[in-house]
């Protein structure tokens, strides 16, 4: 639904990650005139620590967007560079900074902020992952009026959508930034002709998710099968899931719950008559089957084709 002549037409557009491209593509062809995009600055990555910019950067650039890159949202110069091209509306998703009341009360049409969860649940940093992580079967998106909370602002409009047994963080993220960029580009005009009732959230309700690091990817495998398949699920594809073999770091890219399994050390590796899952892990509870292995400077490759290589891994103790 395209915005209607008589409504401002003006937003900057503020995110970082992958998850933000989608809402960024929809609203150059299909909202508001962005007069800014502004994402985090360029930063080293990888093992050559090369120069990388945002996925938000490159999209806007391919755009012919103008692109702002503050190293702090909430320092005077960039509040002052907001305020100078005045915007009615700021829209923000995946940027990776809290903006300060002082831009917050900028546009006259608020802050909007694309979350990907169903409000009040899974607050915070890492919402699609942790939806994985702790099980729920249903998750979506929120377009939410911000205020100076942590994702605490009324909800203006949600999407749901049901989470897979093989949903990973990557296919479940794709499809919830999907969703939100077209929730987005259906709320917008509707707010701003005031045909939205903004509803509070229900604090009560709140759960909440935290930053990842990348040690978090390490299996204990004293917890249970069907906890770690979901760790290597939610935690594709960053920072991914890993244990240690003979002082190497294995990782376990995909993995699924096969059996209750008789009492075995948690990590240790049986050999099993199954062509298609030759491998079980036990844990505290339950085993589960690798899919797709990886050891540390090598490729990654089915379990079947692992196997090949690594003819003593059926004997391993992995911790």
């Amino acid at each position: 639904m395209p915005i209607k002549p008589h409504q401002p037409t003006r937003a900057v557009f503020i995110g970082t990650s992958d998850f933000a491209v989608p809402a960024l593509h929809r609203l150059v062809t299909n909202g508001p005139e962005l007069v800014a995009v502004i994402t985090q600055p360029d930063r080293p990555a990888g093992r050559g620590r090369v120069q990388s910019v945002s996925p938000v950067k490159r999209a806007a650039v391919e755009m012919g967007l103008p692109v702002w890159q503050p190293e702090r949202i909430k320092a005077d110069e960039s509040i002052q560079c907001i305020r100078e091209v005045a915007p009615d509306l700021i829209i923000v998703t995946a940027y990776g900074q809290i903006l300060p009341q002082s831009i917050l009360d900028i546009p006259p049409h608020g802050c909007l902020n694309l979350h990907g969860s169903l409000l009040p649940r899974l607050r915070g940093a890492s919402p699609v992952a942790f939806a994985i992580l702790e099980g729920h079967s249903e998750t979506g998106v929120t377009v939410m009026l911000m205020d100076a909370g942590m994702d605490t602002g009324p909800i203006l409009a949600q999407r749901s959508t049901s989470i897979g047994d093989y949903d990973t963080s990557t296919t479940l993220g794709l499809r919830l930034a999907k969703m939100s960029a077209n929730l987005l580009a259906e709320t917008i005009p509707l707010w701003i002709s005031g045909d939205i009732q903004p509803i509070g959230q229900d604090n009560s309700l709140a759960t909440y998710s935290r930053i990842i690091s990348k040690t978090d990817g390490q299996i204990d495998w004293s917890s249970d099968a069907e906890a770690i398949c979901r760790k290597v699920r939610a935690f594709d594809p960053w920072p991914g899931t890993y244990t240690y073999w003979g002082g190497q770091r294995l990782k376990v890219l995909s993995a699924v719950p096969v059996m209750e399994s008789a009492k075995a050390t948690p990590g240790l590796v049986e050999i099993i008559d199954n062509p298609h899952t030759p491998v079980v892990i036990h844990t505290a509870r339950g085993a589960l089957a690798p899919l797709r292995l990886q050891m540390e400077g090598r490729k990654p490759m089915p379990v079947v084709e692992f196997l090949q290589g690594q003819p003593h891994f059926g004997s391993a103790l992995l911790g």
